[in-house]
């Protein structure tokens, strides 16, 4: 049963309090300040995928060849079937270890926005794709050994792990296995190419930095209050963790790019994004290649979680436009 707030609930941050039977949540009775600034945030970033005119990337699509846009379609497959494994699992599986109500509340926005996330894929295939194209990829993925291992390892975690391992699964998803897929789109935007497909992925890539910040910090304290001895032992299997999700996306990174050499700058950029979900979790980096330095410029600039300047709610009123977002910075990590 998903944890409540019902009666005597004690608090982690304050005293027991008595309750008939169940609490409602009082935004006016803050305990930790950034669950109130990240669910602003969150809320700020509100968007939907149909108001994104897609269809207006059809002559890029059309101009690429056919080994890229078999790349192009196995990255977004792979990214749809992880966003379906965080909108079905992620953020459920963290709802027993709250540490308030409105971390609650943030979970749900998280929970609510991965199904968007997985739904703009679905809308980046058939503005793409005829139904048959689609149903082959979708196959692929559903099939591919990589693919597949990688969401089965993440979401054995979330089902057997404890509190501090569903997390550190979470922010590696989310900040750093992701990203082999969100280079594909990058590259063509900083070429110019499939430009409204990329304004999608950094519509997604804006969401995910907040969702990888917020369950990091969350993790981080609930570290921070373990003994010498389990702080050890859950870094050491974090270290695991990572290193066997690596391997496997190396593997994965080289059957999708290898047909267009960019394997390589593929698999810097994967160290780079590793090192950040590990800056997220409050550990310095692992890669001593997986610097912003070493990232394809192209890509790296792409990387900006700013977007371009479309008005996608012209349509219901002027009052309801998309929340101008900071780019991440690495200040942004550290708590």
């Amino acid at each position: 049963m998903t944890k409540s707030y019902f009666n005597q609930i004690k608090h982690p941050n304050r005293p027991t309090k008595n309750v008939t039977y169940y609490q409602a949540i009082d935004w006016n009775q803050i305990e930790d300040q950034l669950d109130k600034e990240t669910w602003e945030k969150l809320t700020s970033q509100f968007w939907l995928d149909t108001r994104i005119p897609v269809s207006n990337d059809l002559a890029d699509w059309r101009q690429l060849s056919e080994t890229e846009r078999d790349v192009v379609n196995k990255a977004f497959v792979g990214l749809t079937l992880l966003d379906t494994l965080q909108s079905e699992e992620g953020a459920n599986v963290m709802r027993d270890d709250i540490r308030t109500q409105q971390e609650e509340a943030i979970l749900n926005n998280i929970l609510f926005m991965e199904s968007v996330h997985a739904k703009s894929y679905s809308t980046i295939f058939i503005s793409l794709n005829d139904r048959h194209q689609i149903d082959e990829i979708f196959d692929w993925g559903n099939t591919n050994d990589q693919l597949q291992y990688k969401a089965k390892v993440i979401n054995q975690i979330y089902q057997t792990g404890n509190p501090l391992q569903k997390k550190i699964a979470s922010v590696f998803l989310e900040t750093f296995l992701f990203y082999s897929g969100f280079f594909t789109p990058l590259w063509y935007l900083g070429n110019a190419k499939l430009e409204n497909v990329a304004e999608v992925i950094k519509l997604i890539i804006r969401d995910e930095s907040v969702h990888g910040t917020y369950l990091g910090y969350k993790f981080q304290l609930a570290y921070h209050e373990l003994d010498q001895e389990a702080q050890y032992e859950t870094m050491m299997w974090m270290y695991q963790l990572l290193e066997d999700l690596m391997a496997n996306e190396v593997t994965f990174a080289e059957a999708i790019y290898d047909p267009v050499g960019w394997s390589d700058e593929v698999k810097v950029f994967m160290r780079y994004n590793a090192n950040k979900a590990l800056q997220n979790l409050g550990f310095p980096p692992y890669y001593e290649d997986g610097t912003a330095e070493n990232v394809n410029p192209i890509v790296m600039n792409g990387l900006s979680t700013d977007t371009t300047n479309h008005d996608f709610f012209s349509q219901v009123g002027s009052g309801y436009l998309m929340g101008q977002v900071e780019a991440m910075s690495d200040d942004d990590y550290q708590f």
